[in-house]
């Protein structure tokens, strides 16, 4: 089995097809496809259910497919280790971050980390946690960002603790409280993230604990929209006491959700005993000591 043949078969899980995943590895469609045969008469087992152009994972490919990330992860770690060691000085740190939070929590540390290390270029991803933290198990980033608990897969480092607060509209029954229990909005729609943001969870948990299931009515991955839906009356949304206190606006009050709290507490997460390279190191140090960072 060859790393080659593991590259190709996941990237065409990952682009979702042949032609896609030729450009990814630099190849033509036709070495990929045959790549993933070679990977299969090798396994003595079919590993893509191939209908027309689309492609999903049979049973084994599933099993393939999440040994190859791991696989294909400790190649990466063990050339970025063999790198420092001959003294490679410059290089790239990559990092996952949420949509929720980024410019406060994280602006100003980019700032002073490319003072301190002109040398290590910064790629940024944005995704939702859930993404995210497949990215950092996968390999794809260095490092990620997600709330907390995290699978025991991860390491992890706080990096900020906030209550939740629900947003509502203009004259809603509950308009000028302070604190809200979240039974009493039961009866209310949510407007929540788009799936894959781990915020949902940390909602939707609570309801449960609250004895409820709330009415979804929307669905979003920009605050400022949520914002304005919940201006327009659609109905309450939720977002860190942090941000939703940063963007006030006009039309919309919020109040602490109490009885069951729920608590947004992110992390930078990487892969438990995966190696981390100096410049990843140097940024968890930073992250650290700076006082936005404190949880």
């Amino acid at each position: 089995m060859e790393l080659r043949t593991l590259r190709a078969f996941v990237e065409v899980v990952r682009q979702g097809g042949f032609s896609e995943a030729a450009k990814v590895v630099f190849t033509t469609q036709s070495a990929v496809s045959k790549a993933v045969r070679q990977l299969e008469d090798e396994l003595g087992l079919p590993l893509l259910n191939r209908i027309g152009h689309r492609t999903t994972l049979t049973d084994a490919g599933e099993v393939v497919y999440r040994r190859a990330l791991t696989i294909l992860a400790g190649r990466d770690d063990l050339i970025a280790e063999l790198a420092e060691l001959r003294g490679l000085s410059r290089g790239t740190l990559r990092l996952g971050l949420p949509p929720i939070g980024n410019d406060v929590l994280f602006a100003p540390l980019f700032a002073v980390f490319r003072s301190r290390y002109p040398g290590i270029e910064i790629k940024l991803v944005e995704q939702g946690a859930k993404r995210l933290e497949e990215m950092v198990l996968s390999g794809e980033v260095d490092l990620g960002v997600s709330l907390l608990p995290v699978p025991e897969a991860f390491e992890w480092q706080s990096v900020r603790r906030e209550p939740i607060h629900v947003l509502l509209p203009s004259g809603h029954l509950l308009e000028g409280r302070k604190t809200v229990q979240l039974a009493e909005l039961k009866d209310n729609p949510f407007i929540l993230f788009e799936s894959g943001f781990a915020l949902n969870s940390v909602i939707l948990g609570a309801c449960r604990t609250a004895g409820f299931e709330p009415e979804i009515v929307a669905r979003s991955s920009q605050i400022n929209f949520i914002i304005e839906l919940v201006a327009a009356g659609l109905g309450a949304g939720f977002l860190p006491r942090m941000i939703a206190e940063q963007r006030s606006r006009a039309g919309v009050s919020n109040a602490l959700v109490v009885e069951p709290s729920m608590e947004w507490h992110m992390a930078w997460i990487w892969r438990r005993g995966g190696y981390l390279s100096h410049a990843a190191r140097a940024w968890l140090d930073l992250a650290g000591s700076e006082p936005s960072s404190k949880s």
